[in-house]
């Protein structure tokens, strides 16, 4: 557990890291959460397909070794970046969720698709799904190519107070599952 320690020691402290690893193990007895497991824990049922599919791409971002599962280390790294991570970090967090197909570059439908996906959990957004890919575009595709890379990403959204507000207000893990788990308690 050396290494483990290590990494450990630079995002919680050993009294976090024990209590987070016992709820985890008490939670995931195999070490390893599915996406099944994932879903329950958050008490996530009855999901429409939009926002279902926005859960298993989560899920899929926080399973860094794409084995299926996510293990103790992976499940840090998440709680890290949510909770502390800084917004270079969500930002490039964001990008590998909103690049569904993995190709390194964010298009027109993946961020339509992504997006759709978010409203169908949190509700009503300022605009409809096109609208805001639109706007993200217009303002930090570069080269007008209609694909986005991380740099023009990263670096249009920094630049753009609005973009940067909306993204992190709609986009935001943390609120997201605060939406999911209270919309979940007035559901059942």
């Amino acid at each position: 557990m050396g290494g483990s320690q290590s990494l450990l020691g630079d995002v919680v402290s050993d009294q976090d890291a024990h209590y987070l690893y016992t709820k985890f193990m008490k939670e995931c007895p195999s070490g390893q959460l599915s996406l099944h497991e994932f879903k329950a824990l958050l008490g996530l049922r009855e999901l429409n397909p939009e926002a279902n599919h926005y859960v298993h791409q989560v899920f899929n971002t926080f399973d860094l070794n794409q084995d299926g599962f996510i293990d103790f280390l992976e499940f840090i790294a998440a709680i890290n970046l949510v909770i502390r991570g800084k917004i270079d970090q969500k930002l490039k967090w964001y990008f590998k969720l909103y690049d569904a197909d993995g190709n390194g570059t964010i298009d027109k439908k993946e961020l339509i698709s992504i997006f759709t996906a978010i409203q169908a959990i949190n509700g009503n957004q300022e605009l409809s799904p096109e609208d805001f890919a639109n706007v993200v575009f217009q303002k930090i595709d570069i080269n007008n190519d209609g694909e986005l890379t991380l740099d023009e990403f990263i670096n249009g959204v920094e630049s753009d107070e609005y973009l940067l507000e909306m993204i992190s207000k709609s986009f935001d893990l943390s609120n997201v599952l605060k939406v999911i788990q209270s919309g979940r308690r007035h559901s059942i």
